[in-house]
């Protein structure tokens, strides 16, 4: 299948970080008649889209020097400083005017301390992190929630619309990363919901995948188990979205949570638990392995 050719009247993207989330999301802008530059570190990520029609660049100044729009989806905090700061990083090398749209899951705080250097460069930034995993990045049906300007906010809806499905602004810088904080709180707590239930029902010697069927026809139903659900069924816990990241998150949610006063007890047990796995030596195994630590707990030998 041939790649549309970009089109020109489209403002031209940089892409930085290309990894489970980053190759199949700078893909569907390309899919979209975007022209995609990108850089990561590892070469056969860079070969993977230039395969899709897009162009690998050597260098973060090198991808950002004539870039309207900056996309960067890193795993965490430290690594958005890493590449927005200093001489090689994307503030020194951005032109005036671009925008840069940050939709990797990092504290509020980390994305606020951005857009207010930035804003001394003279370049835009939104905080923009997903939901919806690697099936929802294939599949263009992320769920994108936004911190920053309306009209930041306008000028990328085009481009957000190339990636997902539900897309809000949810109000000022880092308002994205508190409700993407909130978001990693209830899928966590779902997963270990979901996890329990399963162990309870296999011991109670009930056929699982009927089982699962039914409760997820009623108000247990969620789009966790919708996508986990063969996932626990075949123990098939090859990484969507890795323990170690959903570690990283829960340790965000749980410390935002304590700044602004608000208990999360269910959230800390949760976020207990997922440190313990990731303990176990399951930190790159998908976030559904929280059903490895039920079932230790419950006796099994994993």
């Amino acid at each position: 299948m041939s790649t549309p050719s970009p089109d020109s009247s489209r403002p031209a993207i940089a892409w930085i970080g290309l990894g489970i989330m980053g190759s199949p999301m700078s893909e569907n802008l390309i899919k979209a008649g975007y022209d995609v530059t990108g850089f990561t570190l590892e070469k056969e990520k860079l070969d993977r889209l230039a395969a899709a029609g897009g162009t690998a660049a050597p260098s973060i100044a090198e991808a950002v020097r004539d870039a309207d729009v900056i996309i960067t989806m890193v795993p965490a905090s430290p690594q958005v400083e890493a590449i927005a700061y200093g001489p090689d990083g994307i503030l020194e090398n951005a032109r005036s005017g671009a925008l840069l749209i940050d939709m990797s899951s990092i504290t509020p705080q980390t994305s606020v301390d951005l857009a207010e250097a930035a804003r001394d460069k003279g370049v835009r930034v939104l905080d923009a992190p997903v939901s919806g995993g690697e099936a929802g990045a294939v599949e263009a049906v992320l769920s994108i929630m936004v911190g920053g300007e309306q009209a930041d906010f306008d000028t990328a809806k085009p481009i957000f619309e190339a990636l997902g499905r539900t897309i809000v602004l949810c109000g000022p810088h880092g308002s994205g990363q508190t409700v993407k904080a909130a978001n990693q709180l209830i899928v966590a707590v779902n997963i270990q919901a979901c996890a329990e239930a399963v162990v309870f029902l296999e011991k109670s010697g009930v056929d699982l995948a009927a089982a699962l069927d039914v409760l997820n026809g009623g108000l247990a139903g969620s789009t966790v188990l919708t996508r986990k659900k063969d996932n626990f069924l075949n123990r098939d816990f090859r990484p969507g979205f890795r323990i170690d990241l959903h570690h990283k998150d829960m340790g965000i949610v749980t410390d935002a949570a304590r700044n602004v006063g608000a208990a999360l007890p269910v959230g800390a047990v949760v976020a207990q638990l997922v440190a313990s796995l990731r303990a176990q030596g399951d930190g790159g195994l998908d976030h559904s392995a929280l059903l490895r630590a039920v079932e230790r707990l419950s006796g099994a030998q994993v």
